[in-house]
């Protein structure tokens, strides 16, 4: 075995970037490479899937099928982990899972991760989304003395543009499906006049990779960093786009519509469906125009600037309906 950096959730939207890049990185550089004989070990739900089998043909790239919530410090040094991105899922059990990983990484000696965290101005004991109290949670712990060996970052997305422009890509596929029908508004997640510096995912990747690839992590260790996409977008703006894909005016449109919140509850237990309805709390950060894309940290714009705009990834949903 070799020397290894460990990507939880490899297969997601953030980890596959990272993975990609940390790969492109090591091979270009080769010997040069401080890291020469790394192995990056890809964590995924279902090693089939076409992703997973993408990520395998890729230099140094092992997938591997396993369930990250087992981790253990006996694990992580078998498999020789000495770095770890960690995108964990939106989830009731998210402190509980990802905290047992980062103690078993605390306990194992990995010496940096990387994780994902969520809205900067949402990651406070008091935020009305539960999940990003879990993601302040787990910040605290991660700053305690107890956690001192691990050094970490926390990158903190505002808001991703598959989330901001899937019902709009949902509504353009179902005006071409239907010959031009709109008998339902278009739902936008986005208040109609407040900038929003959504970020592609695959924006993450090069920002992760780099961070994992750092000869010295002290520079950004214990560091939270705001990520946002190059530039700003609005509700008024997408409807826009929206217009100029289907060549015909939007009758009626939903703005800051949490809709899509009431069906996840209604598919969770019944004991986490209050959880799950606190997401409807999520936006109300970007509503407020708190999200703009000059709030990205200045480490983020110095390591690896976001470059895909507003366009850039809405004409990636467009294509993804082909």
């Amino acid at each position: 075995m070799a020397p290894t950096f460990l990507v939880v959730g490899a297969t997601g939207n953030t980890g596959r970037s990272t993975v990609a890049t940390l790969s492109q990185i090591l091979k270009q550089e080769g010997s040069n490479s401080p890291f020469a004989g790394h192995r990056i070990l890809a964590l995924t739900r279902s090693a089939q899937g076409a992703a997973a089998k993408h990520l395998a043909t890729l230099p140094g790239v092992e997938v591997l099928e396993f369930n990250w919530a087992t981790v253990t410090e006996a694990w992580l040094r078998d498999h020789e982990v000495v770095r770890a991105f960690v995108a964990s899922a939106v989830d009731p059990a998210q402190f509980s899972v990802e905290s047992a990983f980062l103690l078993a990484a605390l306990r194992a000696g990995v010496e940096y991760v990387v994780r994902i965290s969520t809205t900067a101005g949402n990651v406070r004991p008091d935020c009305d989304a539960y999940y990003a109290r879990t993601h302040w949670a787990i910040e605290a712990m991660l700053s305690t003395p107890a956690f001192e060996p691990l050094k970490w970052t926390s990158l903190q997305p505002n808001a991703f543009s598959t989330l901001a422009f899937f019902t709009a890509g949902m509504f353009v596929k179902k005006y071409r499906e239907t010959g031009g029908k709109q008998d339902e508004p278009l739902r936008l997640i986005a208040d109609p006049d407040a900038p929003i510096g959504i970020i592609d995912a695959d924006d993450i990747g090069p920002i992760a990779a780099r961070l994992l690839l750092h000869a010295d992590p002290a520079a950004h260790e214990r560091r939270r960093y705001a990520v946002n996409g190059p530039e700003d977008v609005t509700g008024r703006q997408m409807v826009a786009m929206v217009e100029r894909a289907i060549g015909a005016p939007v009758r009626a449109v939903s703005y800051k519509d949490m809709s899509y919140v009431e069906g996840m509850a209604a598919a969770a237990d019944e004991g986490h469906r209050t959880l799950i309805l606190s997401i409807r709390h999520a936006m109300e950060v970007l509503w407020r125009g708190e999200a703009a894309a000059s709030t990205t940290s200045r480490e983020v714009l110095e390591v690896a600037a976001p470059r895909t705009t507003p366009g850039a990834s809405w004409e990636k949903v467009l294509k993804s309906l082909d």
